[in-house]
């Protein structure tokens, strides 16, 4: 079939502003995610070599009644559900930045990475629910192997040092922001419980005092780097304590309170950027470097009792569900998805990339990590028995993910390191690949 000369192009090049951005963000949650790895390991050595020691940390309650409210939780829960504020609210305010000024406010643009994400959730999901719909218990657990972590994918990437071209790095951040979209709705709609209305309600007045500051007080707010923390930090964490106790996961208040944000600078400042950007570079290196590996190092942990009590782990329900979810349900549900927008909308791929490309991309998205291990928790319980299966298939799915992905990819890398020096030497007097430019 003859292709028409205006046909769409699929995973085709963005705006080179868009694209520098991005090649930074990748950049900082590379070194992200090998402080992830780092901290999962030592979590599974504590937990196997010095399990006194590590259950006894993780279960050490901290805090107590503050104003009424019961705050008193291990170190474990302040990890997931304090911590883990700070990482879904730079999730959020990258949500903003892609649907307010980035690639994903152009409908046409968003599509395929939001139908991709999309069957990348719903078809590990259908997986898993096949594995254990005769439990209702384990059912429970069918959002674990829907999500796909960034930074553990971008860290295997660094390590086999893969020089993916633009159009697949913009791919792979647009369709973690989609998917961290979809896993932040599932959070919020199926893993709350006993709500309670009125701390719901009232946290309505912080959420909207946070907003008022943070767009009528921008200007101020980014000329003064204390203004943020001293103005914002305050009514922020008065959110999170009433959306903790209205039963909605605190972590949802992170992605809200981002919303809250500007991600546009003032108009007639003449700055390049809003407070968003602001608050992304002052706190990614906090959740990179902090937040997210001791979260890790608390989730992570799980004594597997030896050759026989993995093998029983990952043979069981729950261990099928979540690693086949994760590496067989990820790479045909991501590929599939973005195969099917392809055809209907009579479109082909970038001529620099071929259909192994999408697929091996695909295969990455299988490493589910720090949302993964965060919704076995919430649907098992901290430390259950169901819990520790999970998380023991959630590790096994990242590493064989890790595995998969690294031999499809990186027998690509000739490929792409053609692909590099072409737009190196496309460029113009300021040093603009032609091929980014409108």
């Amino acid at each position: 079939m003859t292709e028409q000369p205006n046909a769409p192009v699929v995973l085709a090049r963005g705006a080179y502003r868009e694209f520098v951005r991005i090649r930074q963000i990748l950049r900082r949650e590379s070194v992200g995610g090998i402080l992830l790895l780092i901290g999962a390991a030592a979590a599974m050595v504590a937990a196997n070599f010095a399990p006194d020691f590590y259950f006894a940390l993780r279960d050490l309650h901290l805090g107590g009644t503050v104003l009424g409210f019961d705050l008193d939780l291990s170190l474990g829960h302040w990890a997931a559900d304090g911590l883990l504020a700070v990482f879904f609210f730079l999730v959020g305010l990258e949500l903003k930045h892609e649907f307010v000024v980035g690639d994903l406010r152009d409908p046409k643009t968003a599509l395929v990475p939001v139908v991709a994400a999309v069957g990348g959730v719903a078809v590990p999901a259908l997986i898993y629910l096949a594995f254990t719909f005769a439990d209702p218990s384990a059912a429970k657990g069918w959002a674990i192997p829907a999500a796909t972590d960034i930074a553990f994918a971008l860290a295997v990437l660094a390590v086999i040092g893969s020089h993916l071209p633009a159009a697949l790095r913009t791919f792979l951040l647009t369709l973690a922001v989609a998917d961290d979209l979809i896993a932040i709705a599932i959070i919020a709609f199926f893993y709350s419980h006993d709500i309670e209305p009125v701390f719901l309600l009232a946290d309505l007045v912080p959420l909207a005092g946070f907003a008022l500051i943070a767009y009528k007080g921008q200007a101020f707010l980014l000329k003064h780097v204390w203004a943020p923390w001293l103005l914002l930090l305050p009514i922020g964490l008065v959110a999170w304590v009433f959306t903790y106790a209205s039963g909605v996961h605190a972590t949802v208040a992170g992605v809200v309170l981002a919303f809250c944000i500007p991600v546009r600078p003032p108009r007639n400042s003449g700055l390049d950027s809003g407070l968003g950007d602001t608050l992304e570079h002052q706190l990614r290196p906090f959740s990179a470097s902090v937040a997210v590996p001791v979260f890790a190092f608390f989730s992570a942990g799980v004594a597997v009792g030896g050759l026989d009590g993995f093998l029983g782990a990952v043979a069981s329900p729950i261990g099928l569900g979540v690693i086949v979810g994760l590496v067989a349900g990820k790479a045909i549900g991501i590929s599939g998805a973005t195969w099917l927008v392809t055809r209907l909308r009579h479109a082909s791929l970038d001529p620099d990339l071929a259909w192994i490309d999408v697929f091996g991309l695909a295969v990455l998205g299988g490493i589910g990590f720090t949302v993964s291990l965060l919704v076995s928790e919430l649907s098992f319980g901290l430390g259950s028995d169901s819990d520790n299966i999970g998380k023991v298939a959630i590790l096994t799915a990242s590493v064989l993910a890790a595995v998969l992905a690294s031999l499809i990819l990186g027998s690509r890398n000739k490929h792409y390191r053609e692909i590099e020096a072409e737009e190196e030497l496309h460029c113009d007097a300021d040093g603009k690949p032609e091929k980014f430019q409108r």
